[in-house]
């Protein structure tokens, strides 16, 4: 079967377009912070979206985001926002908990050591997963929608 002469470069450009997802990864599937917080991989729980919020360095903070716990048992997740004070969070098997400053939040607590701009040390341990330390952006409530964490300190 001979091939038509106009078809060869509509072949080409198919072969050519093809082979961009071979030589570059496909960016939509790959997992990314898609807002202002970071997140964190605890075993089964993922922590998402976590931010400090705070007025100042040496200030009263918050931790803000949530903890997603993906597994077939509950789970309990330990956060200090300053090395000091620890929180115990529980999270359901398949549940979500929202962390924060509102009625229905789990409230974490402590002191910021870090300025907002910058970036605060936190920890977790779970049982599974042990300790982690976690660079979570601090943030002062500028940005209208975590300003009413500030009135939670």
């Amino acid at each position: 079967m001979k091939i038509p002469a106009r078809a060869l470069p509509l072949a080409a450009l198919a072969l050519v377009a093809a082979g961009c997802s071979t030589v570059n990864p496909i960016t939509t599937q790959m997992a990314y912070d898609a807002s202002d917080g970071v997140s964190v991989e605890l075993g089964d729980v993922t922590g998402l979206n976590l931010l400090v919020i705070t007025e100042a360095e040496g200030s009263a903070a918050v931790l803000t985001g949530s903890f997603k716990n993906s597994g077939a048992e509950d789970a309990t997740v330990a956060a200090s926002l300053d090395g000091g004070s620890i929180v115990s969070i529980e999270i359901p098997a398949g549940a979500t908990v929202r962390l924060g400053g509102d009625e229905g939040e789990t409230h974490v607590a402590g002191t910021s050591t870090a300025a907002p701009g910058l970036l605060q040390e936190v920890l977790f341990q779970t049982e599974t997963a042990g300790q982690i330390s976690e660079d979570v952006p601090v943030l002062d409530g500028t940005l209208p929608e975590y300003a009413p964490e500030l009135d939670s300190l």
